[in-house]
């Protein structure tokens, strides 16, 4: 089968960052299913990954943690799949990744398409949706209102993949009113379109932003990106007793001053539950349904806004590196 892997971790712009491959077709057991993949999307994670992980010795590492497609085969021990069935789903980080034409995947963390949506459209979804989703109403608890500022959020990062189907989720799902940061017109707009409420500037202050609307202090904030660059102004805008998220990885962060606050801190890892066979674990698969439903009856849009073209070594590259840029607005997806 055909693939795109690297051998030694490094920057994308070396040769060998990402290359084409040829290799062995997986063989389906247990509760795997075999998907031929159609389409696949790019986070930011295969970014960290290529940049922080070799592959072991002889081996070659596939990346990609999103893909839709359809099963070509399932393991002796599925129940919830027969071939021919359309799918969508985020994979395993310990497990080869989905930029590759046959992939392996545990049935449990696996989704059916939205019947309304192209494979690429659907391959937008899955990460950022099961990341938002256990962030917003596993971790955080949105749905159990803080004593203050329990009808309203900021969403720090809003035009990323992750804030973008966040705002969507909490216009859907809750009454909770969504403040988001973006700082270019195009994201602000792209925001807006996704259902913020508020849009401020995080190239400014955030406290003083929020402060002038004149909403109060929000009981929820989720910040997708660039948490210790506004770590200190999260401190003084959080309403006491609120509660905190955070998905990124800050070099350093003293959760100390918010002790004053009792405010709790909630870190969301969507590969959790896979990584350590939770016994929780077909919640993704159940959580992915439900974006399926949502998106199915209008209420949740896809958060692709670019297809960059076929998927290989060369493409790949391209999307790394408009993500590394930290310009990309909603997903990158890429199709065979």
């Amino acid at each position: 089968m055909k693939a795109v892997g690297y051998r030694e971790k490094g920057s994308i712009d070396r040769v060998d960052s990402l290359v084409d491959l040829e290799l062995e077709d997986p063989v389906v057991r247990g509760r795997d299913l075999l998907v031929r993949v159609k389409a696949v999307s790019v986070n930011p994670v295969d970014t960290k990954v290529r940049t922080r992980m070799s592959a072991e010795e002889g081996e070659w590492k596939v990346l990609g943690y999103d893909a839709s497609g359809v099963v070509e085969a399932v393991g002796e021990e599925v129940v919830d799949f027969e071939v021919g069935d359309e799918v969508f789903y985020a994979g395993a980080i310990d497990r080869p990744g989905t930029n590759s034409e046959l992939h392996l995947v545990d049935e449990r963390i696996v989704g059916r398409k939205p019947e309304s949506l192209t494979f690429v459209e659907a391959a937008a979804l899955p990460l950022t949706a099961i990341t938002a989703w256990e962030m917003l109403f596993d971790r955080l608890e949105v749905r159990r209102a803080t004593a203050d500022g329990g009808g309203l959020i900021l969403v720090i990062g809003g035009a990323g993949g992750v804030g973008s189907i966040a705002i969507q989720l909490l216009r859907a799902l809750t009454d909770i009113q969504v403040i988001a940061t973006a700082s270019r017109e195009e994201t602000r707009e792209w925001v807006k379109e996704c259902g913020a409420h508020y849009v401020i500037d995080h190239r400014e202050p955030l406290a003083e932003q929020v402060d002038e609307l004149g909403l109060g202090a929000p009981g929820f904030v989720f910040s997708t990106t660039m948490t210790g660059e506004h770590f200190e102004e999260v401190v003084k805008l959080i309403a006491p007793q609120g509660r905190f998220g955070l998905i990124d990885d800050p070099d350093q962060m003293n959760v100390m001053p918010l002790k004053q606050k009792a405010v709790s801190t909630h870190w969301e890892f969507m590969f959790a539950r896979p990584l350590f066979e939770t016994s929780d674990l077909d919640e993704q698969g159940r959580l992915l349904n439900e974006v399926a439903r949502l998106v199915d009856e209008g209420k949740v849009k896809t958060t692709l806004t670019e297809v960059m073209g076929n998927i290989n070594a060369e493409t790949l590259k391209q999307a790394h590196t408009l993500i590394e840029s930290g310009k990309a607005k909603g997903k990158i997806g890429l199709e065979w």
